[in-house]
């Protein structure tokens, strides 16, 4: 059951979802169910929170005042490597913060991210 006043959803623009798909069912084993042509969503079993990538010409940009979505890994260098693979593009690389690291990514339709770990 949803919790009350909590998070629940995330949705986030896409141009090209099959290439979102690919992406993310490569990197992080993600798997989509589609509605219709122009929605695919996620459930949070798999990556943590519900949610769904709708089809826009747009992207999710911090810069622009987008909300930044941030993964954990155990491994920086391991995830990196596999977003890489998959066709992602480091956008900031691995840097310290106040209790761990992280690195940004921009996802095939343009969409940024970041992956944190304490270790």
């Amino acid at each position: 059951m949803p919790a009350h006043e909590k998070i629940n959803y995330l949705e986030l623009p896409a141009n090209d979802l099959d290439a979102v798909k690919s992406f993310f069912a490569e990197v992080f084993g993600w798997v989509f169910v589609d509605y219709g042509p122009e929605y695919t969503a996620f459930d949070a079993d798999q990556t943590g929170l519900d949610g769904g990538f709708y089809k826009a010409p747009l992207n999710s940009d911090p810069a622009n005042g987008a909300a930044l979505a941030v993964f954990y890994s155990q491994s920086l260098t391991t995830t990196q490597t596999k977003i890489e693979t998959a066709g992602g593009e480091i956008c900031k690389a691995i840097f310290s913060f106040p209790g761990g690291r992280r690195f940004h990514f921009i996802d095939p339709n343009g969409n940024e991210f970041a992956v944190w770990s304490d270790k």
